[in-house]
């Protein structure tokens, strides 16, 4: 029969058909390995380093929110105690001030005092000097009448002098 005719045992070889299928495969094999393979190793590579580059700009990320982080606790310490100083100080100034409005106001009442004491005294002996000038025209115009006669101004002023002279001594 015919000698071409592909047999039906599992173990006839078609050379041709192998030859052929294995020259396809070397060619692209060598095709894949010059051309293609280099290209998906450069790809490899590329996500490669791009994942290596990921973590390392992720682990200095980090790094830095760790060092700000830290930085913001330090300026929050430094910002809480000089928070309390201002505190202690403000109380401190606030006492000081009422200790001396209350100095002031002590000193200004005693001045006051003083003043007043000074004016009452002063109002006390020019009321004194009008009594004792007073009583000195009437006892003047009241001897005056009971002599019987006028009595000069310069009489009148003596008498005053003396009156008020002897008053002075015996008031002191």
């Amino acid at each position: 029969m015919n000698n071409f005719i592909a047999s039906d045992s599992p173990v006839d070889i078609q050379f041709l058909t192998l030859g052929t299928a294995i020259v396809v495969f070397t060619l692209f094999l060598i095709i894949t390995m010059k051309f293609i393979w280099p290209q998906i190793l450069k790809g490899l590579d590329q996500r490669d380093q791009k994942l290596r580059d990921d973590l390392n700009a992720a682990e200095e990320s980090r790094q830095q929110a760790k060092q700000a982080l830290d930085e913001y606790e330090q300026a929050l310490t430094k910002a809480r105690s000089e928070a309390t100083e201002m505190i202690v100080k403000a109380k401190k100034d606030a006492k000081a001030a009422a200790a001396e409005l209350r100095s002031n106001n002590t000193r200004e009442l005693a001045e006051l005092k003083l003043a007043a004491a000074a004016d009452i005294e002063s109002a006390k002996l020019a009321a004194i000097g009008e009594l004792h000038a007073e009583a000195s025209t009437l006892a003047v115009a009241i001897a005056g009448k009971i002599l019987g006669r006028e009595i000069s101004a310069k009489d009148q002023q003596t008498l005053v002098d003396e009156s008020l002279s002897d008053l002075a001594g015996t008031s002191t």
